[in-house]
């Protein structure tokens, strides 16, 4: 990824939002591929001619085939600060996803406890009492459907990995492209989650900030809704 290819939402000097394009990772990892996490780094040290390595500090995640609003600290104590709020669930975090096929219920809240498995880096849905079991709850409303699939607003309360994924896919309606999740509903296509909503204080300020980002209207399947995040 280049740094000329980076859509910026907003900078200052404590915090940098950018948007996280689909199947990009969002910070390195095992395999070596170029990443948005080294990008900003490259970018901040072109932009303001930065002796050594730039400071970028990641606060959250969003896994690789996932898109949307992202923020990276450009100081440690942004970082801190930020990854304090996030714990203390001072952070919104909305998503977008289409579904293959529709819940029963058209609105609710999933509360499962996860699993991982770190040897292929799946997630499962377990028992409270499992070993490495971890709370996750998210609300989600069905705004439309069409084609077979339905267009959910998803509200996560937890970050756990893969969340949206396993938890759609326990309530048999898995997200639009995810053949490690979707089982016998899987639909072949680029992952339909988009991380379109993201909001929190300021670090320096205390300002409350927000900041939205559309899917790629375009592209199938998000051409099939009425879609309106600025709503």
């Amino acid at each position: 990824m280049q740094t000329e290819d980076l859509i910026i939402l907003y900078e200052d000097n404590h915090i940098i939002v950018v948007l996280k394009p689909q199947n990009i990772a969002c910070c390195p990892d095992s395999t070596g591929d170029d990443n948005l996490f080294d990008c900003v780094a490259r970018y901040i040290k072109e932009k303001y001619n930065k002796p050594g390595n730039a400071f970028v500090g990641l606060v959250h995640r969003l896994d690789r085939p996932t898109g949307g609003v992202m923020v990276y600290a450009k100081t440690s104590k942004a970082a801190s600060r930020l990854s304090e709020q996030l714990k203390g669930g001072g952070f919104e975090k909305k998503y977008l996803a289409v579904l293959c096929g529709c819940p029963a219920k058209k609105s609710g809240t999933l509360e499962n406890y996860l699993r991982k498995n770190s040897i292929n880096n799946m997630v499962y849905v377990c028992t409270q009492t499992e070993e490495g079991a971890k709370f996750a709850s998210l609300d989600y409303d069905i705004l439309e459907e069409a084609e077979g699939l339905s267009l959910a607003d998803i509200r996560l309360h937890t970050g756990r990995t893969h969340q949206i994924r396993v938890q759609t896919a326990a309530i048999n309606a898995p997200v639009y492209g995810d053949m490690r999740y979707g089982g016998e509903h899987a639909v072949k296509g680029k992952l339909a989650l988009w991380a379109y909503s993201l909001s929190f204080s300021h670090p320096v300020t205390g300002e409350k900030l927000k900041f939205i980002a559309e899917p790629p209207l375009s592209e199938k399947p998000w051409k099939y809704f009425h879609i309106d995040v600025k709503a």
